[in-house]
């Protein structure tokens, strides 16, 4: 069974950064596309930030500039690191891997970031 865990949320002030990590219990790792996401209660979940297993990178427009995703195939790891954070961040933000060229997919349970003074 794959198992998904996001870790490094927390309470930051604006304009600070975090980073997020998700570690995934799986045999190899390299056929995973992987990508964060965020919900704000209330509204749909959305994507922050993709990376392929190409190593391809995608980013909504709304963290452009300030996130960056990487991922490290050997650690079986992903990560976000998130500058010039703003209250707007704040959300509950999932780890999802999905199967390359399957509709197989696995989420982490979520961490909270929270951008606030």
């Amino acid at each position: 069974q794959v198992h998904v865990a996001e870790s490094g949320g927390g309470l930051v002030q604006p304009g600070g950064s975090l980073r997020l990590s998700c570690a995934v219990s799986v045999r190899v790792f390299g056929i995973l596309n992987m990508a964060w996401y965020r919900q704000v209660p209330g509204k749909e979940r959305e994507l922050v930030a993709s990376i392929a297993i190409t190593g391809t990178r995608g980013y909504a427009d709304s963290v452009k500039g300030r996130f960056t995703i990487s991922r490290n195939d050997a650690k079986k790891q992903m990560y976000l690191q998130m500058d010039s954070l703003k209250p707007e961040d704040t959300a509950v933000y999932y780890c999802n891997a999905k199967v390359s060229r399957s509709e197989l997919e696995y989420w982490g349970q979520g961490i909270q970031v929270t951008v606030s003074s």
